[in-house]
């Protein structure tokens, strides 16, 4: 898996010029319709990160790969891209229509971070099969955005965050309420935020060098300065999991992500994810998913 595609490589393997919001590190915000954009062959959209956000919304029969999960569309899709997660789109039929919108996290300076919202999170839900009645009304939010970003309105750029949040908030409706996390306003809610973003910030790993620091509940506990006890039971009343679980959860989902999109070898990915014995990995790897690392592989590639 290569290293994360920028708003630059963007613009330029589409052909377009990079706009100077990019160049002057402000914030930046664009929207495009996908069959203008795209055309009716477009060139396979490789599986990778990317250091922006993204929402699209799509119709017409494809596949789409994100983290370490797979997802058949038959219809109709709204899809929440960001940087941590890796994704691609698969294409099925010939032509797919919609829309979609890109923007960095300094389009929200100072508007909140939108890395908070469940469906930017790592265990979050960022797909969203709709109905012919639910792809309308996205569909307006979209050809709003249009409407604004074509005008010479001053605070245009005000308009199009209230409007990515529209779809952010009309989405997560979508979700059953227990999938939608509970902001509770407590000692237990800051530790669980702190804890996911000291974990997270392991990831992704982009070299087979590279290898994650921190991985049993004691040594998160020892960085957050709280006694293990405390972690659990913070962890156990937000994320409903035991601290080990969260840990061992995102390990896997990272090793699998290494596992179908990287040619580096089982040990190589194990010493990554911080096993120092191939055997440990592989034992670790199999508890969880009931496949040996190599099964797994073999069964990815066919």
């Amino acid at each position: 898996m290569k290293r994360k595609k920028t708003l630059e490589n963007f613009y330029s393997e589409s052909g377009n010029q990079v706009p100077e919001s990019l160049k002057s590190g402000i914030g930046h915000f664009n929207v495009f319709k996908l069959d203008e954009f795209a055309g009716p062959k477009p060139k396979p959209m490789p599986f990778n990160r990317r250091d922006y956000f993204k929402v699209s919304l799509v119709t017409g029969k494809s596949r789409v790969h994100y983290a370490d999960k797979i997802v058949n569309v038959d219809k109709h899709v709204l899809v929440f891209s960001n940087p941590q997660i890796p994704y691609n789109w698969e294409q099925i039929d010939v032509q797919l229509t919609g829309y979609f919108c890109v923007f960095t996290e300094a389009f929200f300076h100072q508007f909140g971070n939108v890395l908070n919202y469940p469906i930017f999170q790592p265990n979050g839900t960022p797909v969203f099969e709709l109905s012919d009645t639910q792809v309308d009304s996205f569909a307006t939010t979209f050809k709003r955005m249009f409407t604004e970003i074509d005008s010479d309105y001053a605070y245009k750029y005000d308009i199009l965050r209230n409007l990515v949040s529209e779809l952010i908030h009309a989405a997560m409706k979508l979700q059953p309420a227990n999938l939608v996390t509970n902001l509770h306003s407590n000692a237990s809610e800051r530790i669980s935020t702190l804890f996911t973003e000291l974990l997270e910030r392991q990831f992704p790993i982009e070299s087979a060098n590279q290898q994650i620091q921190l991985k049993s509940p004691a040594e998160f506990a020892k960085q957050l300065g709280v006694h293990i006890n405390h972690l659990n039971r913070a962890l156990n009343e937000i994320a409903l999991k035991s601290t080990s679980t969260l840990i061992a959860e995102r390990i896997v989902q990272e090793a699998k992500i290494l596992i179908r999109h990287t040619n580096w070898n089982i040990s190589e990915i194990g010493y990554s994810l911080g096993f120092e014995e191939t055997a440990h990995f592989s034992n670790f790897f199999k508890k969880h998913t009931s496949h040996s690392p190599l099964k797994f592989r073999k069964a990815e590639i066919v």
